[in-house]
């Protein structure tokens, strides 16, 4: 019986994922693997992954996909994505992200997502933006920052 192999740290803290239970176990040259163990907070009321955790696990894959190729690891936002559901989802889940094209701001990536059984439930395709950072409560941006707007006539 083969053991299952250690997943290996994300490149950046994403609260989210790891609630939902993600684990990365590729990331380089264009491709990401996520896999999950669903347990019953996954689960639609048909007791099979719902279909948030599917598009989760299939934007985070195709993101990370983007993010493997870039040379500085930029974190990316997703601009757009469609999803194609084609069975439902049971067992252990692994979604593969691919980058198929990218400029340089750009990344268009696919995704796919298994069961445990390794058929095919899902699809998607995604564009992502690479970005330096963003502008939010207590980080850093590398962005310049919007000056205040000046105060106006009738302003005391």
């Amino acid at each position: 019986m083969s053991k299952k192999p250690p997943p290996l740290p994300f490149p950046v803290r994403i609260p989210f994922v790891e609630k939902l239970g993600l684990e990365l176990h590729g990331f380089r040259d264009g491709h990401a693997e996520l896999r999950c163990d669903l347990h019953e907070a996954l689960l639609n009321s048909w007791e099979v992954a719902h279909g948030g955790v599917v598009m989760t696990m299939l934007d985070v894959a195709m993101a990370h996909a983007a993010r493997s190729a870039h040379a500085s690891g930029q974190g990316v936002a997703t601009i757009e994505m469609k999803t194609s559901f084609m069975r439902p989802a049971e067992g252990e889940l692994r979604a593969i992200g691919k980058l198929l094209h990218r400029t340089t701001t750009m990344a268009f990536c696919e995704g796919s997502l298994y069961d445990e059984h390794g058929a095919l439930c899902a699809q998607a395709t995604g564009t992502f933006k690479y970005l330096r950072g963003l502008p939010a409560r207590g980080r850093v941006t590398t962005q310049t920052p919007t000056p205040p707007n000046p105060p106006s006539k009738d302003s005391p």
